[in-house]
């Protein structure tokens, strides 16, 4: 939203009053308030008539100040509100300071200092040491605005036909960028941008967001969270050029600025304030295949794809049965449609039993619709959002006549769970919470009186998934549970995995979905899937390969598509020639299996610090190169390994490598970084490589699924490692045993934690054959 047409001039129909001084300066118990007027006072006069805004500043925890710009202090402060430090809040310790250079408040290694100067207003935020200038609020950078502009004010005693706002304006400097917000498909560096954060579900090629997330991490070694679940909009570098403009509706802002200085503390700072992931389980890394949305499937097709897939050489980990696993106008009434299953617990029992597969999935959402069996029960018992009339509210856009479940409501939400326990009892492992994003905001009432339905709008994502994941942990332990969720907000990081919605089945929205996972990553995000071959369309038979490529060095990679299937066969005649679909998959598939020693170590130590596994931002690993916060076409998996998926027919890909040592996976080659690099690749490769001074632990070739003994028979491959350098080892529960370390002589310490017949590379990894040589061209 735009308060000012240009440098001079209001925008049309609004009123702007700007904090221009700062005339009062309090000490707080936990920092400092600051009496800010809308004009300067240079007389008792001054005082009179004029607007003021209080901005507290407070120090909640090292490296983190917030910042609240209130209007009217007595407004309500309606809920939902974020669960912050949800591991337990820790003790405050602000210092305040007094020098020529004006007040400070100190929050451990960030500090925030106000301008000495009489009648001006400013505030700069600085590392506590003074060695870096991260941001500040200058002159006119902080102020209320009304809409439409009252022409008299005792008009503002009456304000139903006024909307009220407060804005900040944080500025930007000079080749500073600005990422994340969310699961975002347009550019990854937002300057420049308006940006909504209001859930939607508009598909991967539009400025809507399935996943809006109020928090942007700066190339200048700080990032921003906005403490509110109400829309809220932000002209990043779009209303002023050198300023990044937060604003809501309401008469309060608040806002935490967060310290790094690199890219990684400012996101384990993060996850200290808003939460960080659980830990998934190993299955969960392995291939998923599904029966596709609106596709024709019962207990023949489910089978026959399985069997299909084994005798393809792919093992499928997880099958997920999407909506119609429900009869049609039904959904979610949680009941396998009889004609198709008739006996939906005795085939999931068969199909685990066989080694066809290891973990089942089945679809959800937060709707009921009127003629599913579960309505009539949550309508009469409360459990859904009701109008202001006190009706159950409905509407037929997706389900005719469907409800919307209340979860302020503590009976709703045990009646949810009690649902779910039905699915579990079946066999069902793990659960695809589908849509929350089209939560009404006019003519509701919640169960909860003191919620504000438009702040419901993005926060009920945060819920609907913190319910079903805590259904799972209940029934299969804390680290077992995964979700595969499409909406999310702020928090909602602690309940892995997402997914990156409806994507066409073409390059160009696969790159959509690589820049939306980077993006996402950056707002905390450990685990993030997308749609392999993409959703929407009938993928070629060369997107559907490049894609693989790609999902299979996603985090999570599952196959699924809208109106066609997506097992391999059915793209390309079931071609079993070495560049067909179905090799291709195998291959990929084979590769992500090998890496789980190293995924599983990784996504510990991802979800220890609060960062994304993959896709990770090329910046988090390499903050200090300029190039690399603008690369949103590769990234890394972990931290030694670099991406570049091909979005050409033709195999043809350019990529960049940072400074240091860089080896071809596939060829144990050689690239000296930083610079610009052009190759062409067959379907069974892409740029993949591995940073120096990396110890990379590989899994026994051959081995079928994602969990198996991860210590057996390994193989240890040396790329340029030094003194030091070393790797994690897990066992196949993902539990931490260990790490190997290269010694002073180039020998492995702690080889006591392998077992079997486990062999070392010193050059890269052992190689079969140069089949990757022919496959691969440098141009």
């Amino acid at each position: 939203m735009k308060f000012r047409d240009g440098m001079w001039m209001v925008a049309e129909g609004m009123r702007v009053e700007y904090a221009e001084e700062v005339h009062d300066i309090a000490e707080t118990e936990n920092g400092l308030s600051l009496l800010c007027p809308t004009k300067k006072i240079r007389s008792r006069g001054d005082t009179l008539n004029t607007s003021t805004l209080t901005i507290d500043l407070e120090a909640p925890y090292d490296g983190i100040i917030s910042v609240e710009t209130t209007h009217w202090a007595g407004a309500a402060r309606k809920g939902p509100h974020f669960d912050l430090f949800p591991q337990g809040a820790p003790k405050p310790e602000p210092k305040v300071t007094k020098s020529d250079k004006g007040t400070t408040l100190s929050s451990g290694s960030i500090s925030a200092t106000i301008s000495p100067e009489e009648h001006t207003f400013g505030i700069q935020f600085h590392s506590t040491d003074t060695s870096k200038v991260l941001t500040s609020l200058a002159s006119r950078s902080v102020g209320l605005a009304y809409s439409p502009a009252p022409s008299n004010p005792l008009q503002t005693g009456d304000m139903r036909n006024f909307r009220h706002y407060i804005f900040t304006q944080t500025n930007l400097g000079v080749g500073e960028s600005v990422h994340g917000l969310g699961e975002r498909f347009g550019a990854f560096n937002k300057v420049g941008q308006s940006i909504s954060l209001w859930n939607a579900d508009g598909g991967t090629s539009s400025d809507q967001a399935y996943k809006n997330v109020s928090f942007w991490l700066s190339s200048r070694g700080y990032g921003v969270f906005i403490d509110t679940a109400a829309r809220v909009e932000l002209e990043i570098g779009s209303e002023r050029c050198c300023r990044a403009q937060t604003s809501v509706e309401g008469q309060r802002l608040k806002w935490y600025i967060i310290y790094g200085p690199s890219p990684k503390e400012v996101l384990y700072r993060y996850s200290i304030l808003t939460g960080r992931p659980s830990r998934v389980p190993g299955w969960s890394y392995g291939l998923w295949l599904t029966t596709s949305f609106t596709t024709n499937y019962d207990e023949e097709t489910v089978s026959s794809f399985l069997e299909g897939m084994r005798e393809r050489d792919t093992q499928v980990d997880v099958f997920h049965y999407d909506c119609f696993w429900m009869k049609g106008f039904k959904w979610t009434d949680f009941v396998f449609d009889s004609e198709k299953f008739p006996d939906p617990k005795a085939q999931i029992a068969r199909l685990k039993s066989s080694g066809l597969v290891n973990k089942v999935c089945v679809w959800i959402n937060p709707y009921i619709a009127q003629h599913g069996a579960a309505f009539k029960e949550a309508a009469e018992k409360g459990y859904l959002v009701k109008r202001k009339n006190g009706d159950v509210w409905q509407w037929d856009l997706w389900q005719a006549g469907m409800g919307l479940v209340d979860f302020t409501n503590p009976e709703a939400v045990k009646w949810y769970t009690e649902c779910l326990n039905g699915l579990f009892d079946q066999g069902v492992d793990c659960i695809k919470t589908d849509f929350g994003e089209r939560i009404p905001t006019l003519d509701v009432e919640w169960h909860d009186k003191t919620i504000d339905p438009h702040k419901m709008h993005n926060f009920y994502a945060f819920l609907y998934n913190k319910v079903v994941y805590e259904a799972l942990q209940t029934r299969y332990g804390t680290s077992e549970a995964v979700l595969f969720a499409r909406s999310a907000c702020a928090g909602t990081q602690r309940f892995p995995l997402v997914w990156g919605g409806d994507c066409e089945s073409t390059p160009e929205a696969m790159a959509e979905s690589v820049r939306g996972g980077l993006g996402l990553g950056l707002c905390g995000y450990s685990f993030w899937s997308n749609d392999i071959g993409g959703f929407e369309g009938y993928p070629a038979p060369w997107i559907y390969k490049r894609w693989v490529a790609f999902g299979l060095l996603c985090s999570h990679s599952r196959l699924h598509g809208s109106s066609s299937y997506r097992v391999p066969w059915v793209i390309d005649n079931d071609d079993r020639s070495e560049e067909g679909c179905s090799r291709t998959l195998a291959k990929w598939t084979a590769l992500k299996t090998r890496l789980m020693p190293y995924l599983i170590a990784q996504g510990n130590e991802a979800v220890e610090q609060g960062i994304p596994l993959s896709l990770r931002a090329t910046c988090l690993e390499f903050p200090e190169d300029p190039t690399a916060w603008y690369l949103d076409r590769q990234f890394m998996v972990g931290d030694s390994l670099l991406a570049a998926p091909i979005f050409d027919e033709g195999g043809e890909v350019e990529f960049y490598l940072p400074k240091g040592k860089w080896t071809c996976f596939f060829t144990n080659k050689v690239r000296e970084g930083p610079g610009w690099f052009r190759e062409k690749h067959g379907f069974g490769s892409l740029p993949l490589y591995v940073r120096e001074n990396t110890v990379l632990v590989l899994g026994k070739p051959g081995v079928r699924g994602a969990v198996y003994d991860y210590q057996e028979d390994v193989e240890v491959c040396l790329y340029h490692a030094r003194e030091g350098a070393s790797a994690d080892i897990v066992n196949n529960d993902g539990k931490a045993l260990g790490s190997l370390k290269v010694a002073t002589d180039g020998a492995l310490e702690g080889t006591e934690l392998l077992k079997g017949k486990w062999d070392k590379s010193d050059n890269g990894r052992k190689l079969k054959d140069d089949s990757y040589s022919k496959t691969i061209e440098w141009l």
